[in-house]
């Protein structure tokens, strides 16, 4: 348990080494598994509030899901475009590899949870956003055994443009009519 948090802290902390060491670690692929869903819990605690009233169970769950797909989501783009789109000639790519180091890139959506508290959840969704999407760079340069953080920067962007576009039409196809709320 020390070692899973000091890999939390590492892991939030941008910390090169301890994504190295979570890499080669198989074992760690559990502590990864559960970041990643304890993250998604968050996001669907966090996002009490967009219900506009008490959270019923059915909100939380389907926030909470809505995030985990995301996160896979997000994990396969990743997958995609920096082992085959944009290698280099050391890009070596080990989906287990890849998808630990992403787990604990994950570690800074646990803030999400602060959502709760009336004023803070767009800050709060903002602010893990955005270090998670550091933490991802981080995590991408070390999976992918790039030497140039600039790359894993035009993976991780790359790959939230195509994550984003995909989200959208997802929304326009299966989402509410904006007609109907006129």
């Amino acid at each position: 348990m020390n070692k899973f948090f000091h890999r939390l802290i590492g892991a939030a902390a941008l910390d090169a080494a301890t994504y190295e060491e979570v890499e080669a670690d198989r074992s760690a692929t559990p502590q990864a598994l559960a970041i990643v869903v304890l993250s998604s819990l968050a996001a669907g605690i966090g996002a009490k509030g967009v219900s506009g009233g008490p959270a019923t169970l059915t909100f939380f769950a389907g926030a909470s899901v809505l995030a985990l797909m995301a996160w896979a989501t997000w994990a396969l783009v990743m997958f995609e475009i920096g082992g085959r789109i944009l290698p280099t000639s050391d890009t070596r790519v080990d989906v287990g590899e890849l998808l630990r180091t992403l787990g604990f890139a994950a570690t800074p959506g646990l803030i999400q949870v602060f959502g709760l508290v009336p004023g803070v959840m767009v800050p709060a969704f903002v602010l893990a956003i955005l270090w998670t999407l550091a933490a991802t760079v981080v995590a991408v340069r070390q999976a992918l055994d790039y030497t140039s953080t600039a790359r894993a920067i035009a993976v991780c962007l790359l790959g939230w443009v195509v994550t984003f576009s995909f989200a959208i039409v997802l929304g326009l196809v299966f989402g509410p009519s904006l007609s109907g709320l006129q």
